[in-house]
C-alpha cells in the first residue's frame, strides 16, 4: 500500500520561495520533468534518477517511509507552482536521535537560487525543533568539492572521511565526506540561512 499526501503523518513545509510536500506517487511525472532540465542523471556524482527510473525511485522511497526510516519531500516553488526537485531526511535513528539530510536534486533551473537554502532551512528547522534530532549529518563524494563548498557554506562541521564508503553503480569506490551539524550549533546556523535568504 503507498500512502497518499492525505493519509501522510507528515507535514508540508512551507517558506517564502518554496513549500515541500511530502512525497507521493502525484510527484512522479513533476519529478521527471524536473529531471530533465540540465538532465540530471548525466551529472557527475550526482545520484540522480532517469526518468524512466522515477517511479521505481518513488516507491523505494515511499516504502522507506513507510518504515519510519525517511521523511521525503517533494520541492516546490512558489512562484511558478512547480515541482522542480525533491529532498529527504534518512536513516532517522529514533533511539539516538540522528538522522541524515540528502538524496537531494533541483531542476538546472533552479540551481544557484534561493531554493537549496531555503531547502535546508525547512529540513534542519523540522528536525532539530520538531523532531528533536540532536545532530543532522552530510556525507557527499570525497572529490565532490563543489558539494562540500555548499555544505560547508551552511555551518556544518566536517567529521572525517569514509574510506572505501560505497561501490557506486559503475564500479568505483567512494570515499565518503562526512559532515554534521548539533543541536546547540542549530540556532546560529538557522540565524546564518536568515540572513543569507533576506
Amino acid at each position: 500500500m503507498v500512502l497518499t499526501p492525505e493519509e501522510s503523518s507528515l507535514p508540508p513545509l512551507a517558506g517564502q520561495h518554496v513549500a515541500l510536500l511530502p512525497l507521493s506517487e502525484a510527484h512522479i511525472k513533476p519529478l521527471q520533468q524536473a529531471v530533465r532540465d540540465g538532465e540530471l542523471w548525466t551529472v557527475e556524482y550526482a545520484n540522480v534518477p532517469h526518468p524512466d527510473q522515477m517511479p521505481e525511485y518513488v516507491h523505494k522511497t515511499l516504502r522507506a517511509m513507510q518504515a519510519g526510516t525517511q521523511q521525503a519531500y517533494a520541492v516546490q516553488h512558489l512562484d511558478s507552482n512547480q515541482i522542480v526537485g525533491c529532498t529527504r531526511l534518512y536513516d532517522i535513528q529514533i533511539s539516538n536521535r540522528r538522522c541524515k539530510l540528502g538524496y537531494t536534486f533541483y531542476a538546472a533551473s533552479m540551481q544557484r537560487t534561493a531554493v537549496n537554502t531555503e531547502c535546508k532551512r525547512l529540513l534542519l528547522q523540522h528536525a532539530f525543533e520538531t523532531m528533536r534530532q540532536i545532530a543532522v549529518e552530510f556525507r557527499t563524494h570525497h572529490d565532490n568539492h563543489r558539494s562540500q563548498t555548499a555544505i560547508e557554506r551552511l555551518g556544518a562541521h566536517k567529521d572525517g572521511v569514509l574510506r572505501n564508503h560505497m561501490i557506486l553503480a559503475d564500479g568505483s569506490i567512494r570515499d565518503s565526506a562526512c559532515y554534521s551539524i548539533l543541536d546547540r550549533e542549530w540556532p546560529l546556523v538557522k540565524q546564518a540561512l536568515a540572513q543569507r535568504l533576506s
